[in-house]
């Protein structure tokens, strides 16, 4: 399945984003990965998926406990007032660039991350992010959680509604035993 960037301007290059066509994909990707990571980015507080709020969505996934969180920008905030303290705070810019680390042994000191998956960060910021760790980050593998395709990174979900994006969401966080 081709997409296209929600960005049209942008131009990826020849070597695009896998279409994830099912949450299945997700699920699979952060099951088989040895150390996964989630960065969540500032406008997780603001997106509404329905029911709830990114962030709210994002701790459910970081309870089940496969993927630590890497908080941007002002957000850690939000995540302690829903009791939920992330394994990290950084910005965005910072995080990347020690993802692309090769000597970078983690947040707990364990080794480099084998997957990222990202989400609530501008649509352009996370154009910018994904395009360094595809050229820097070679064996890393980079998933966009977010509604609207990313060619850079390594899996993207097309560009999609809100409900069927939220209903992708539910049907990954299900998989990975969450509520």
């Amino acid at each position: 399945m081709a997409a296209e960037s929600w960005q049209t301007a942008e131009v990826p290059g020849p070597r695009k984003a896998l279409v994830i066509t099912k949450p299945e994909v997700v699920f699979a990707m952060v099951k088989k990965a040895k150390r996964p990571i989630l960065v969540v980015g500032h406008e997780a507080v603001d997106i509404d998926l329905g029911k709830e709020k990114l962030i709210d969505y994002t701790i459910r996934l970081a309870k089940t406990g496969h993927v630590p969180v890497v908080a941007t920008a002002h957000i850690v905030g939000e995540f302690i007032k829903r009791g939920f303290p992330p394994a990290a705070w950084m910005p965005a810019v910072d995080i990347t660039n020690r993802l692309q680390d090769p000597e970078w042994k983690g947040l707990d000191g364990k080794g480099p991350y084998d997957v990222a998956l990202f989400t609530g960060l501008p649509y352009y910021m996370q154009w910018i992010l994904f395009s360094t760790l595809k050229h820097f980050a070679l064996n890393l593998k980079t998933i966009s959680l977010d509604r609207f395709y990313q060619p850079h990174a390594t899996w993207s979900f097309p560009n999609m509604s809100v409900k069927d994006w939220n209903e992708n969401l539910e049907v990954m966080l299900s998989k990975l035993g969450g509520k």
